[in-house]
C-alpha cells in the first residue's frame, strides 16, 4: 500500500467531518490535499466518486429537512452545467471563479448578518447551478460556489447541509459521466476512490451525532466561518 493509499481514508474521515458540520468545504480540503501527492487531474478523478457517494450518504441522513424547491431549481442548471465543464476539465478560468467566489460569499455574509434583506429570486437558481456547474466540471475547487449560493437563500442549520448535499449529488453525476467519458476517470481509480468514500461516511456519521451537541448558534458559526475560509483558499490559487 502507498503512502498516497495510507492516507485516504483519514482524509475521507476530515472531509466528512468538515462538509456534514459546515455543509461544505470537504470536497475542497481532498483536492487540496491530494493534488499536492497525485497532482490535479488524478485528484479530480478520484474525488469525484468519493464526493458523489458521500454527499448521497449526507444527503439520506437529512432528507427530512431539504429545501426541495431550491435543490430542483438549483439541479436544473448543476447538473448539465457539470457534464459540459467536465468535457473541457483542461479549460478551467481561475480568474472567473475568483470572481463569481467573491461576489457570493460577499452575498452571504451581507446575509448572515442581517446587511442584506433582498432574497435572490427564484429564476436565479437556474442560471446560477448552470454556471456553478460548468466552473466545478473544469475545477473541482469551485463546488464551493453551491455554500455560499444556498446559504444566501437564508437555509441554515441541518437544512442547509441537506440541501448542498442533494445538489451536489448532481453536480458530482455529470462530473462522472464526463470524466468517465472523457477517460479521466476509469475502473483503476476506483479501489482509492472507494477508500476516501468509506472515510466521508464514517466522518458524515460522527459529524451527524455531533451536530445537535453544538447548538444552532455554534453550528452557524462554523458554516459562515468555513464558507469565508473556502472562498479565501479558492482566492488564493489553491484548487
Amino acid at each position: 500500500m502507498t503512502y498516497a493509499s495510507l492516507l485516504l481514508l483519514p482524509l475521507g474521515v476530515a472531509a466528512g467531518v468538515v462538509t456534514t458540520l459546515a455543509g461544505q468545504g470537504g470536497g475542497l480540503l481532498l483536492v487540496i490535499v491530494l493534488s499536492q501527492i497525485v497532482g490535479p487531474h488524478a485528484a479530480l478523478a478520484l474525488t469525484t466518486p468519493a464526493l458523489f457517494f458521500g454527499n448521497l450518504h449526507r444527503a439520506y441522513l437529512c432528507r427530512a429537512v431539504v429545501d426541495r424547491n431550491i435543490a430542483l431549481l438549483t439541479i436544473v442548471g448543476v447538473l448539465p452545467g457539470a457534464y459540459l465543464g467536465g468535457r473541457f476539465a483542461s479549460l478551467a478560468s481561475p480568474l472567473l471563479l475568483k470572481v463569481a467566489l467573491v461576489v457570493m460569499t460577499a452575498l452571504a455574509i451581507a446575509k448572515a448578518a442581517k446587511w442584506l434583506k433582498v432574497n435572490l429570486p427564484r429564476r436565479a437558481y437556474v442560471p446560477a447551478g448552470l454556471g456553478i456547474g460548468f466552473l466545478a466540471g473544469t475545477s473541482g475547487g469551485a463546488g464551493v460556489l453551491l455554500g455560499p449560493l444556498i446559504h444566501s437563500s437564508g437555509l441554515r442549520g441541518s437544512a442547509f447541509v441537506g440541501t448542498v448535499a442533494v445538489i451536489a449529488v448532481a453536480l458530482h453525476a455529470g462530473r462522472l459521466v464526463a470524466y468517465g467519458g472523457s477517460g479521466l476517470l476509469t475502473t483503476r481509480d476506483l479501489p482509492a476512490a472507494g477508500l476516501l468514500a468509506l472515510g466521508i461516511f464514517a466522518g458524515n456519521f460522527a459529524a451527524d451525532r455531533l451536530r445537535p451537541r453544538l447548538g444552532d448558534r455554534l453550528t452557524g458559526r462554523i458554516e459562515l466561518g468555513t464558507l469565508v475560509g473556502c472562498a479565501v483558499l479558492s482566492v488564493l490559487g489553491v484548487r
